[in-house]
């Protein structure tokens, strides 16, 4: 069968519809690979029925930015660091998008590597928590790159970055999930 502009959004449809039929707990755990916050996870099931993926896109956007950094916390755990494969809560489909997202992180230069190493603890200790990037696309130079720039972030800046980069990684899961690539 060929591809044509419609299966992406057919194929779209049919996920929203079966996601819509779900009951809310089975909803919510269908989604949170896409964020990682149960809240997010959540409040998208109570937000049914999304006629469409646009609705779902803004929806997320909406609930995300509405969330408390308790919540924000969550979705970043459940990320592994740039180059590993373990997060402190992740569901087992969200390490999968994790690594696919980082592949052309993959660090095989040692310099880099290293650097990148140092800069993740020292990102740690800075701001108590592990760097979101979005990585999909990126070198691991380019990575390294971002988080040295972002070294130099306020607290507070960082955390708006942070949370920015947790929203283009959702909306980028959502996609996946849906079909709509």
């Amino acid at each position: 069968m060929l591809d044509t502009p419609t299966m992406p959004r057919n194929t779209a449809i049919a996920v929203l519809d079966h996601w819509n039929e779900l009951a809310a707990v089975e909803a919510a755990r269908e989604i949170l690979p896409c964020c990682g916050s149960r809240v997010w996870a959540e409040r998208m099931a109570a937000r049914r029925p999304m006629a469409s993926p646009e609705d779902l896109f803004a929806t997320s956007d909406e609930i995300w930015l509405g969330l408390n950094e308790a919540d924000w916390q969550e979705a970043f755990d459940s990320h592994p660091r740039i180059g590993q494969r373990h997060a402190k809560a992740a569901t087992a489909e969200s390490l999968q998008w994790s690594g696919e997202e980082q592949k052309t992180a993959i660090v095989r230069d040692e310099a880099v590597s290293a650097a990148l190493e140092s800069r993740n603890r020292e990102y740690e200790a800075r701001f108590g928590r592990i760097v979101i990037v979005c990585a999909s696309g990126k070198s691991a130079a380019e990575i390294l790159e971002i988080l040295e720039r972002r070294l130099n972030n306020t607290a507070d800046a960082e955390l708006r970055e942070a949370v920015e980069q947790q929203r283009q990684i959702t909306q980028l899961r959502l996609r996946r999930w849906t079909g709509v690539d």
